[in-house]
């Protein structure tokens, strides 16, 4: 390709600080290096975590930066070393990655990859410690490997699934972050079997995929959990038949749950990240056999507790960091779910604005509007 090797010229939505509203920015990207790869973003969408970072509550904030990390995007050239991937390739970018060389890479158990975790603190690239975006001259800060708030990005290749190129691009890219952690903490770790019963702690848009791994695995009772009595309505788009709000009830909830499903739920998942909602979910799911995910990201000085005889009752307790999905090695089966219709992701999206109105979308998503809005870059 004409610009392989070249530094490209494209619009980038740069955060020059904090809670302050994006810059449409001209940037300039840099050819890949070796392990990388140049993306052309054609469609990307908002997630909490760049609103969390972009209002830098609660970690070293790093400005100026590109944020963004759902999206699709296509191949526009590879750096040195990169053998599968090749121009004209359909990829999501992934704020984790799959080095497929490290211990927990070659481990069936494991998505933790050495090399690749997600790092919110590094705002530069692996190869050489050095961004590969600038405005005249000056670096701007990366964010999560992905940086997909701008026309093209580099990405370290271990951190791209290569995908269907039939899949549409403006709907699947929201399988690179929030919509993969609820649906695989759900049918990669919950494992609910069909008939049972399972408690979906939250009802964003996480809470709202775990209910949809519920609805596909055959659940006859997807009980919501959420203080938002507005998000009931929506839920049961994704299969949930039952609504829970804490706030209506003089006990606690997981008592609550146990009175309506005679002892407890077969599987519960906690998509809030409150230690109350963690909890909860441990404790409402039936002794002998239930099981409780953690999914929430909580707070860094948090603990819970919780009475030894509950885990000695045989209630297990478990935790998920992007559903277990291998980026690489799973991603690419979880849009064919989608293709197969098997999986349904229009309901998550409920905005779409051009990407000069980017800023709508943090809007939307502070005003808690909707689930998912999708950012076309070439409008």
């Amino acid at each position: 390709m004409a610009s392989t090797g070249q530094v490209i010229r494209c619009k980038a939505a740069v955060a020059w600080e904090a809670g302050k509203p994006l810059v449409m920015e001209e940037v300039d990207v840099a050819p890949p290096q070796a392990m990388e790869v140049r993306v052309k973003i054609l469609f990307t969408s908002l997630c909490h975590t760049d609103v969390y970072f972009w209002e830098a509550k609660g970690q070293t904030p790093l400005f100026p930066r590109i944020f963004g990390h759902e999206a699709g995007g296509i191949v526009e050239s590879v750096g040195e070393g990169v053998t599968d991937l090749e121009p004209g390739d359909h990829v999501l970018p992934v704020f984790t990655g799959e080095c497929k060389e490290c211990r927990h890479c070659k481990s069936e158990e494991s998505n933790m990859c050495d090399l690749l975790r997600i790092n919110t603190d590094r705002g530069v690239m692996l190869n050489d410690g050095k961004s590969r975006f600038s405005i005249r001259g000056q670096p701007i800060y990366h964010f999560v490997g992905t940086s997909t708030f701008s026309e093209y990005t580099v990405v370290h290749v271990g951190c791209l699934a290569k995908i269907n190129p039939a899949a549409p691009l403006d709907k699947v890219c929201v399988l690179s972050c929030g919509i993969s952690t609820g649906l695989g903490a759900t049918l990669n770790v919950a494992k609910p079997k069909k008939g049972s019963t399972v408690a979906i702690f939250g009802l964003g848009a996480v809470g709202l995929a775990a209910a949809e791994g519920a609805r596909i695995s055959g659940a006859s009772r997807i009980i919501g959990v959420d203080l938002n009595a507005n998000r009931f309505d929506e839920a049961k788009k994704f299969g949930v038949t039952e609504f829970v709000n804490p706030k209506d009830h003089d006990k606690p909830v997981h008592e609550v749950i146990a009175e309506m499903t005679n002892g407890g739920v077969d599987r519960s998942v906690e998509c809030t990240g409150s230690v109350s909602a963690m909890i909860s979910a441990f404790e409402c799911v039936h002794d002998g056999w239930g099981v409780a995910v953690l999914v929430g990201v909580p707070n860094k000085d948090d603990a819970f507790k919780t009475h030894p005889m509950n885990i000695l009752n045989e209630k297990t307790l478990k935790g998920t960091f992007f559903g277990n999905y291998k980026p690489r090695s799973d991603l690419p089966s979880v849009v064919e779910k989608y293709m197969n219709k098997e999986l349904e992701l229009e309901k998550f999206i409920t905005h779409e604005v051009p990407f000069a109105e980017i800023n709508k979308a943090f809007e939307f998503m502070l005003s808690g509007a909707g689930l998912r809005c999708i950012i076309k870059m070439d409008a």
